[in-house]
């Protein structure tokens, strides 16, 4: 069995950083087509589940819609205990590989996903940093308790250090849809001029981010 797992929080309190560019039902609608964004193509990727770890109501509709099973989150405690959360119950169930990655990749694919998960077959431990090489967008392990992850940078290297302290030999994944976290200003042209496929690109589009400022924008 295969899980992949993409930890959410709720939406009106994501993507902070983008302040400059986007006002707040900006930043909402923006994380809300990442989600679907992602989630369509986990769920293409024809692992044998695809959990969202979130307490955000309408983020658990969004991904029942889309075909992911929902673990509910009694508060919003972070990256990094949501994935462990769902490290432990991918084990409960019997996973023999548990992969997770995070809501704001829109140009990952699903080739990319299954290749990050079969990496975790042959190195028990494959990683697939962002595009700063500081963050880790990708994570496959085997079995899914292998190792404790810790997010937030530079958790590429940590996770990498505290592998090899395992006695692992860590797999490293360069996968240019994966690496690609939409988290700052700087990032937005790079999803227009790559994500014409995605909700995310076309909501942007619209938007007319570049030529507009944050008030002059319009939600549709």
């Amino acid at each position: 069995m295969i899980v992949c797992a993409v930890p959410v929080k709720d939406l009106v309190n994501a993507k902070q950083r983008l302040t400059r560019a986007l006002g707040p039902e900006q930043r909402r609608a923006l994380a809300q087509a990442m989600l679907h964004d992602v989630l369509r193509t986990a769920v293409a990727a024809e692992l044998d589940a695809v959990w969202v770890i979130t307490r955000d109501h309408e983020v658990s509709a969004i991904a029942r819609a889309l075909g992911a099973t929902v673990l509910g989150e009694r508060e919003n405690r972070g990256h990094t205990a949501a994935v462990a959360l769902a490290q432990q119950r991918a084990a409960e169930a019997g996973a023999h590989v548990f992969v997770t990655i995070p809501g704001d990749v829109p140009l990952v694919t699903a080739d990319e996903i299954r290749t990050l998960a079969a990496a975790a077959r042959s190195a028990s431990a494959a990683f697939t940093p962002s595009r700063s090489r500081l963050g880790t967008n990708g994570v496959a392990l085997s079995p899914p308790t292998l190792m404790p992850l810790t997010f937030g940078e530079p958790s590429f290297d940590n996770h990498l250090a505290a592998a090899r302290e395992r006695g692992l030999t860590p797999a490293v994944l360069a996968l240019p849809g994966l690496g690609v976290d939409i988290d700052s200003p700087e990032d937005l042209p790079l999803l227009l001029a790559e994500g014409a496929a995605t909700d995310s690109a076309r909501l942007l589009a619209r938007w007319d981010v570049a030529a507009r400022p944050p008030t002059a924008v319009t939600v549709r």
